[in-house]
């Protein structure tokens, strides 16, 4: 029994040349209108089968609760071989993926959060100042930021990058969801079977796939040489991934593509959702000043002038929920990565085979909800602000849920809640807020940050300068 089907099919490609259209409809018709069919959409998209999951309802039932048949990855021969040398575990079947994420589960524990608190802390000082010495420069900022949380966080080091590389490891993840599914070999990965001489699409990706693996390199060589002779500083490259107790099963190539990953993916998805904040304070000054008013109630007091912190996470509930309708209003991930069959699976009546792809359809799941374009915190005001996953799946869901969302969380609050607190945001010229363009380097779209106050002025100026960071802030990245 299959779930209803998409209408537009070509043979042998099936609707494939319909849904590569999608990269270009920035209003998400597309998705909505494969959502019309039900809660599920079978689509055939060459030699694969993907049912898309269009309520939050099915997505539970499937991805959530029967996670143990839903973890395996089609076979991409591109993105995932020769773009990412089989590095990337996003991308991984379940035999790969496994041991990369068993390393990378000592993130999540509680002393480690507290440690990656102070460190956030930290850097959020930094990007406050940098916000009022570079304002024109507010979207390089998020970037620099989150970067640096997650450089010191697998490397150990505070951020010493130039702009430059900054730049390059931005591109190396715009260029690899670039090619997510570009290519048609992604689609019919039994081509890659063919000869290599009857394989010519190789030499474009091979290229691109070299210059991956040279940016990774530039970052990682060094990390590494510091824990061979000794000099590294603590951090989760030297305690846990190269770590002998640890006895991590792959080699050099495989530690590198690891730690890379975590450093690419929390960089770039933070910033991402910072950049949609400032969007939202264009769109919807209302709710942007009833932020305001929960964060003054608690560090604008007579007795009490502070920046917010960590520790105000369980106090501020609104600024938990503006964080959650961010990751809803503008999903950064409009399809998640196929969850795929590893047995076969019945479902309500419906019988799928092993190697159907199950694929979150997040646009009509995220507008699951009254009123679904206007951009309203108050909607997640349920009691579980706190928790990112919960009513959500930006972050994924069962077992390949993103390691790190509980430290992203923890980040995205800090800095909204600072935000919020200490600078007013105003259009610099016309905009569209559905178009964030995340894949530009350059600004965005036209933004226009100034200081609250000269009291906050001096509140950033103090701050930065106990923890030494506003001379970093001066530099220009």
């Amino acid at each position: 029994m299959e779930a209803s089907p998409w209408s537009p099919r070509v043979p042998i490609f099936g609707s494939l040349l319909d849904l590569q259209k999608v990269r270009e409809d920035e209003e998400h018709r597309i998705h909505k209108d494969l959502a019309k069919y039900g809660e599920m959409t079978t689509l055939h998209l060459g030699s694969k089968t993907w049912i898309l999951l269009n309520s939050k309802r099915v997505v539970s039932e499937i991805i959530a609760k029967r996670g143990s048949l839903t973890n395996g990855r089609s076979p991409m021969p591109i993105a995932s071989g020769i773009v990412s040398r089989n590095g990337r575990s996003l991308l991984l079947p379940p035999a790969q993926w496994m041991e990369k994420r068993r390393v990378m589960h000592s993130l999540l524990s509680g002393t480690a959060m507290k440690q990656y608190g102070s460190w956030q802390e930290l850097e959020s000082i930094q990007m406050l100042a940098e916000y009022l010495f570079q304002p024109e420069r507010w979207y390089r900022h998020h970037y620099r930021y989150a970067n640096s949380v997650v450089h010191r966080i697998a490397l150990g080091e505070r951020l010493v990058k130039s702009g430059q590389e900054l730049a390059e490891l931005q591109d190396v993840v715009t260029h690899f969801v670039g090619s997510i599914g570009t290519s048609l070999v992604d689609w019919f990965p039994e081509l890659d079977r063919l000869p290599r001489m009857l394989q010519p699409w190789r030499k474009h990706w091979e290229k691109l796939g070299d210059w991956n693996e040279e940016v990774y390199k530039s970052w990682w060589i060094p990390a590494r040489e510091k824990v061979e002779n000794g000099t590294a500083p603590p951090s989760w490259v030297r305690d846990v991934l190269l770590h002998p107790d640890t006895k991590f099963t792959g080699n050099d190539q495989e530690a590198m593509y690891v730690a890379l990953q975590l450093l690419e993916a929390g960089s770039d998805t933070t910033r991402e959702v910072l950049n949609i904040f400032a969007m939202a304070a264009l769109s919807c000054p209302d709710k942007f000043q009833k932020a305001r008013e929960e964060v003054d109630n608690q560090c604008s007091t007579m007795k009490n002038f502070r920046l917010p912190g960590i520790d105000d996470l369980g106090n501020m509930p609104y600024i938990c929920a503006m964080i959650k309708e961010l990751l809803r209003w503008r999903p950064i991930f409009p399809f998640t990565p196929d969850h795929v069959l590893t047995s076969d699976m019945e479902f309500e009546g419906y019988n799928f085979p092993a190697g159907v792809g199950f694929v979150i359809n997040e646009i009509p799941v995220c507008n699951e909800c009254e009123d679904p374009e206007d951009f309203k915190p108050e909607r997640w005001l349920d009691g579980h602000e706190t928790d990112a996953a919960h009513g959500l799946w930006q972050f994924g869901g069962g077992r390949r849920v993103c390691v790190g969302y509980r430290l992203a969380f923890q980040g995205l609050f800090i800095n909204v809640a600072r935000l919020v607190f200490c600078y007013d945001y105003e259009a610099a010229g016309p905009y569209d807020s559905k178009r964030l363009n995340h894949h530009k380097t350059v600004e965005p779209f036209p933004v226009k940050v100034t200081p609250r106050s000269e009291q906050h002025i001096s509140l950033i100026q103090e701050e930065g300068a106990r923890l030494g960071v506003l001379e970093d802030a001066k530099r220009l990245i």
